[in-house]
């Protein structure tokens, strides 16, 4: 592969990290700046780290994590946003955010599977792993930040349409993964 090839890769991995993003930016309405960097630090993290771990282990890892790849992230993502969906409707004195570690870890996971195997693929085409890790983690980085603020644009909306959206979203996310 090319830098362009990496390039366009990194955006195609980019996609679920920006909507996903999109979705948490359209929910909260404290310490934006704090979470935002943490969520795009996580996803872009994941993003760089997931290719490895599919290029060194194509001959093992592949095989079993391929045939369940589309039900994990199904899971993660339909999990969270039935979450999201069902707190819409909680009686709440707070609001509902979800950032903490077991959230980031999980968005991270479920963003980076493709990803993961994506690594499989930079190995059978012997591209610079190095190279292709960090551009897949930069761009997930800034896509993730472009997300979240680009959600936190639409927060004018009022908070249980927003959470129900962003709920909406992951789910989609999960139906499209199968």
């Amino acid at each position: 592969m090319n830098l362009i090839d990496i390039l366009l890769l990194s955006v195609a991995l980019g996609i679920d990290c920006l909507v996903v993003s999109f979705s948490q930016g359209l929910i909260f309405k404290s310490k934006r700046t704090v979470n935002s960097l943490r969520l795009a630090f996580v996803m872009g993290l994941f993003q760089g780290l997931m290719p490895i771990i599919g290029y060194v282990g194509t001959n093992s890892l592949y095989k079993y994590i391929v045939p369940y790849s589309k039900w994990i992230v199904f899971g993660i993502f339909f999990i969270l946003g039935l979450k999201f969906i069902f707190e819409a409707f909680r009686i709440k004195q707070e609001e509902i955010q979800c950032i903490d570690f077991k959230c980031l870890i999980g968005y991270g996971i479920a963003t980076s599977i493709d990803a993961l195997v994506s690594g499989a693929t930079l190995r059978l085409t012997h591209t610079n792993l190095l190279i292709a890790a960090i551009l897949i983690g930069v761009v997930s980085f800034i896509m993730s930040l472009t997300g979240f603020w680009g959600g936190n644009f639409f927060k004018k909306l009022p908070s249980k349409y927003l959470e129900l959206a962003g709920g909406l979203i992951l789910v989609i996310l999960a139906i499209k993964s199968l």
